[in-house]
Order: structure tokens, then sequence, then C-alpha cells
């Protein structure tokens, strides 16, 4: 699993857990960020949406502010998605991917799946086969399988791929890297790393019982379709069209909302893989009862073997009520990050935010005076200009994306070992990385593939 050196929340909610500059990083359209390029005819990809009500929209929205055309659009949802349908009115809409991909397959260059994670990967997968590049919305994938099976593709199908971690495209993620890789801090041995946001939204404990209860689909939904290929479970609004974060056979949880934003910049800088153990704490969680969805805290810990120049790196995963403790010598005014990281070297510390290491910065201030400005490391990392135009750059010229999915599989990888950890709290789990499979837990290998209902493959 070799990596390219290179590589509903309002929005008063995300401003107030997220760094300004990273907020707007990630909501601004595209054109606000890079401008329209002016485009010949010849040089505009023909794009479709799959899942354009949330998340996925902004991202389709990223694209078409880069001059490319919006060709198709597609949503299970018609209410939910309503804008954005009425943003694009020559696109063509449909309800289900296969039909738009049956459809319109020769008039569509690449697409922006923006759906709920179980869903990811039976999309991706069939836009690939058809020859289709791909933009998927992290975590990449629902299981370990499922992450394995779509890097595989992407080589297979030669495709340009590219996992929806904005902060990858950030100067500032290029930044801790090259502190790093210039020794700024030493070797790192030991990161803190956890998201303390929004944590009524991922545990849904006080809601289980109202699984019982039962609601007429909405009119404009296509529920069956929603589902897709996990097995059935009957409608309920606890989970669409949004809070299906917080219901495992749909979501991941905190870990698999925001590793894949958090961890990026030590991951690429570190260049962590896999893990060899995992093993984690969760607060007033049995995994039985309350199975269906995220504890309120876990606290996950990832041993990383010694890789190439490096030694040993442990990774510490905190979020909902467990947070990332303070270092004893951080001064009074330093604040630890709620939603970010801390990595520990033998010289000192970065400190940085999420979404590609917001605001990171050096500790002790003596660090950050010898590393920057006229002392910062050399540049060795091409800039670029945003995520989606990462993407579709690499598209247009052959060269490969800067989080692809041979980057960004790896990286989800981590997410879905600590799903699987947390259901089977305070064990230690060996994580055999080549055979695909724990050495020392056999009912934690059944997590690692999806149960598909009859109808639905990979």
């Amino acid at each position: 699993m070799k990596k390219h050196p290179s590589h509903r929340i309002n929005r008063r909610q995300f401003l107030h857990h997220t760094s300004a500059g990273v907020a707007l990083f990630n909501i601004l359209p595209g054109c606000l960020l890079t401008g329209a390029e002016a485009l010949s005819p010849n040089a505009k990809l023909n794009v479709a949406g799959i899942g354009i009500g949330s998340r996925g929209g902004a991202d389709v929205g990223e694209v078409a502010g880069l001059g490319h055309n919006i060709v198709a659009l597609c949503d299970v949802d018609e209410s939910y998605a309503a804008k954005e349908f009425a943003k694009y009115p020559g696109a063509k809409r449909f309800k289900d991917y296969r039909v738009m991909l049956d459809k319109m397959g020769k008039e569509i260059d690449a697409v922006i799946i923006g759906t709920p994670d179980h869903t990811h990967a039976v999309i991706s997968m069939e836009a690939m086969r058809r020859g289709k590049h791909v933009y998927c919305e992290k975590p990449l994938a629902h299981s370990v399988h499922e992450v394995r099976e779509l890097m595989a593709a992407a080589t297979k199908y030669k495709v340009v791929t590219q996992l929806g971690n904005q902060g990858h495209a950030s100067n500032s993620i290029r930044r801790v890297c090259e502190w790093i890789w210039a020794g700024a801090i030493g070797q790192v041995h030991t990161i803190h790393a956890g998201c303390d946001a929004f944590k009524n939204v991922y545990c849904q404990i006080p809601n289980l019982a109202k699984l019982e209860e039962q609601t007429a689909v909405p009119k404009d939904l296509d529920y069956d379709l929603w589902i897709g290929p996990v097995p059935f479970r009957p409608y309920s609004p606890l989970w669409v069209p949004w809070n299906w974060r917080g219901w495992m056979p749909f979501g991941g949880g905190v870990i698999g909302d925001w590793i894949c934003h958090v961890v990026d910049p030590a991951f690429w800088a570190l260049d962590l893989d896999a893990p060899s153990t995992v093993v984690a704490e969760v607060t007033d969680y049995d995994p039985v009862r309350h199975g269906m969805t995220y504890p309120s805290a876990t606290k996950i810990t990832f041993e990383f073997p010694a890789r190439k120049a490096r030694g040993p790196v442990k990774l510490v995963w905190h979020d909902g009520n467990s947070v990332i403790p303070k270092p004893k010598d951080f001064s009074d005014d330093e604040k630890v990050p709620g939603t970010g990281a801390i990595l520990f070297g033998d010289k000192g510390m970065i400190v940085h935010g999420s979404h590609g290491g917001g605001n990171c910065h050096l500790l002790p201030e003596s660090l950050m005076e010898q590393h920057s400005g006229k002392n910062a490391p050399p540049e060795k990392i091409q800039r670029v200009k945003g995520h989606a135009w990462d993407w579709i750059e690499a598209i247009r010229t052959g060269r490969p994306s800067g989080s692809n999915f041979a980057y960004g599989g790896p990286l989800t990888q981590v997410a879905l070992l600590g799903l699987i950890a947390i259901r089977f709290p305070g064990q230690t789990l060996q994580w055999d990385d080549k055979a695909m499979q724990f050495t020392n837990n056999k009912d934690a290998n059944a997590s690692l593939r999806t149960a598909y209902r009859s109808g639905w493959q990979l």
C-alpha cells in the first residue's frame, strides 16, 4: 500500500468549533477560492454529482466554480437535494446512480460522491468500472475489505481518484510535513489527536428506544435506494436525511467522520500506513446493547511500527467527552486543540487544528523562531489551489492527485480499525496488515467485511 509522495451542521456551529481560516476553506464555493478559470470548451470536464444534498453539493460547487460542466445530478431525496438541483438547470436529474451511468455514461468523465458512508464503495466501484474518475467523500468506505477493493480498482481501471479530506490541499499540512522532515521537533514518538465537536450528534444512545417507533417514508425519498447495499432496516427520521453518522450501520461516528481530517498531517508526514495494534477505551457503552450507535467518549490507542528512518509511533485518538490532555509543559495561555492534534518529538511539539493542520505552530516558541520566516525549511511539496482543483488537474494532466485512493485508503483504514476496536473495549487487537486480519481475535475479523443484502455487490 504505497503512497504517492506529494500527495446538517449549520455554519455558526461549524465556525464555533473550527478556526475561521479552516472553516472558510471548506465552506466557500470553489469560484471564491480559486476563481472560475478560463477554460476552452475542449478543456472542460463533464462531471456528475451523486448524493448532493449536503457535503456532496459543496464539492460539486467547487468543480463548477472551476469552470467545468455539471451534466448530471443524482440524489435519492428530491426534497433534501432541491436547492442543489436548482443551481444546475442544465444538468439531467436522477435518483438511481446506476440508471444515470447507464443513460449518460458516454457523456460523463468524472463523478463526485457525497452519499452516506455505507454506499461509498458500491458507487465508487461502479463508476470506476465504467472508466470514470472519482472524487469520494471521506471516509472512503465502510469496511476494510471495501477499502482494499477500491484501492485495487483505482489501479486496475487507471482512473484518477481523490478522497474528500479537503485539508490535504492546504499549505498548512505541507508546512507540518516540511517541519517534521527537516527535524524541527526531532523524532516524533507520540501523537494525541481528537475531536470534541457535536457530541450529541454521534452518540445516539438516548434515542435507541425510539427505533421501535414507526414513521412513514417521506414521499420524495426513495428509501430502498438510500439503504442501498446494507441489510434493510425500517425507515427512521433519526438517520435520514442527515444524522446517519451517529448510527453504525450507515456511518462511522466521530472517528469515521474526523480522523481523515485531523490525523492527515501526521499520517502524511510520518508515512504511518497501518498500525500493528489497536485498543479502545469507551465510556458508558455496551457494544451489545448500544452497538447501533457510537459511544459518548472513546480513547483509542494505535501503535505504528518503526518504518524506514523513523521509529515507532503511538497515536492516541480522543473524542466526545474524552479530550486531548494538556501537556505538562504547555504555558497557561496555550490552548489544547479541541479538534486537532499535538505531535510530540524529542525536541518539541507541533500543535495544529483540523482540516490540514490549521493554525499549526511549533512549541516551545524558540522552535517557531528557528523554523519560520526566512528560516523556514525548503518547500518540498508542490502547493495547489484547492482539493477539487488538484483532482481536476490530475485528470487533465495525467499526474496522481494528492489524496488518491492509494493514500486515502490506508488513512480511512485507521478509522475503521478503531471502529472495530470499540466493539471489543479493553482488548489489544493485533493487526496483520498484509494478511488483512487480526491475529488474536476471530470475532473482530468478522467486522472486516460488509455483508450486502440480496441484489447488491461490490
